[in-house]
């Protein structure tokens, strides 16, 4: 049976594979999937792999409201190494080695990245400097300063120290963390920082995301499954997954369908609410505005 026109609906929890920046793998799902109506929440740098999530259709009016705002992260910290990228695809700077550890300060200096922090972004990152951003000001040879912004790391926590020889020769330690961050840190510069701090210098070598949001790497499928087997979330799913659930009675639903706004029950909390209809169909994202609904997105699809 060939696909319908317009395209599959739902949400895909991607498992991204090292090399593909976000833009390739929805580039890779346009395809698959055969539609241009393929959008992602939130990044990753292409060494990283891991969960991703990519909207599909009228899926892609949910993104810019998924409640995405604290990932965790499985990594290795390479101590005795700084790099320019403050990872491992960048030129190194230094390399004063780090043939041992001592244990205590690194634990020491792990608690003092936890909780809330003021941390610098990477110089090559994708922050805006006066409307630029800065890996390009970099690339163009400008000096960048970038100013330290509010993130909160819930959890860091060192699981393995080994020491290693980099292929340079140099005596290092790598160190395996995992770390449960809010959106918009850095666990590069968590890596840089550490290594600082102990003057050895640091970069993060390898990178895997294990959570956004409420969606883990168990759910997550990889882009050659998907190439065998293109099954997203339905809207409804995945909505529900992520907000509060309103049920709808037939006339509220055809009302909210249209775009009129109608009364909302008092119960209902503030933020994003799925709105669905009786046969279990979503058909809008809404939110409170005094004791209306305000609507964010209609999702029903038109004449259903």
């Amino acid at each position: 049976m060939a696909r319908q026109s317009n395209g599959p609906d739902g949400l895909l929890v991607v498992d991204k594979p090292a090399g593909f920046t976000s833009h390739d793998v929805v580039a890779k799902l346009r395809g698959i999937a055969r539609t241009r109506r393929v959008g992602h929440a939130g990044t990753l740098d292409p060494m990283a792999t891991g969960v991703l999530v990519i909207g599909l259709g009228r899926a892609t009016r949910l993104l810019g409201h998924l409640a995405l705002t604290e990932k965790e992260y499985l990594g290795t910290v390479r101590l005795g190494q700084a790099t320019v990228t403050d990872d491992a695809e960048g030129e190194i700077v230094s390399a004063p080695g780090a043939a041992a550890v001592d244990r205590g300060e690194l634990d020491r200096e792990v608690g003092r990245l936890t909780g809330d922090i003021l941390q610098v972004p990477s110089k090559v990152s994708a922050v805006k400097i006066d409307g630029k951003r800065a890996y390009h000001r970099v690339r163009e040879g400008e000096e960048v300063e970038i100013p330290a912004r509010p993130v909160t790391v819930s959890s860091f926590a060192v699981h393995d120290v080994r020491s290693a020889t980099a292929e340079d020769g140099t005596a290092v330690t790598d160190v395996v963390v995992s770390v449960v961050c809010s959106s918009g840190t850095y666990i590069r510069a968590l890596a840089r920082d550490i290594g600082e701090a102990l003057g050895t210098g640091g970069h993060l070598t390898a990178l895997r995301r294990t959570r956004v949001g409420p969606y883990g790497i168990g759910g997550a499928r990889t882009l050659d499954q998907l190439q065998q087997e293109l099954v997203p979330l339905p809207l409804a799913e995945a909505a529900g997954t992520a907000f509060p659930r309103w049920d709808l009675d037939a006339r509220r639903a055809g009302l909210l369908a249209n775009g009129v706004r109608v009364d909302m029950p008092p119960e209902l909390p503030e933020g994003p609410i799925a709105a669905l209809s009786g046969d279990g169909s979503l058909v809008a994202l809404v939110e409170r505005d005094g004791h209306r609904a305000r609507i964010l997105a209609v999702l029903a699809r038109p004449g259903g």
